[in-house]
């Protein structure tokens, strides 16, 4: 199977993530003052940026290198019968 979802999602929480930081740093702070002054822009971007980069990791070790042009595959006959 070679459909990985790990990898677009890892993108889009990252790309998300990183939007969210960037404005939630350089916001108004009075925006913030019907959610109690707490900026939840800032802290929802470092959630999905914590949550982007595991799966963005994960999808790059989870890709197999392709089968050199050398090497070939062992043969179902090779098995000694």
């Amino acid at each position: 199977m070679g459909i990985d979802i790990r990898l677009p999602l890892g993108l889009l929480f990252l790309l998300l993530g990183a939007i969210l930081l960037v404005y939630g740093a350089v916001s108004d702070p009075s925006l913030y003052q019907q959610s109690l002054g707490i900026n939840v822009n800032l802290y929802w971007g470092v959630v999905l940026l914590a949550f982007g980069a595991p799966m963005f990791a994960l999808s790059r070790r989870g890709v197999r290198p392709a089968v050199r042009a050398g090497s070939t595959p062992p043969s179902p006959r090779s098995s000694g019968h």
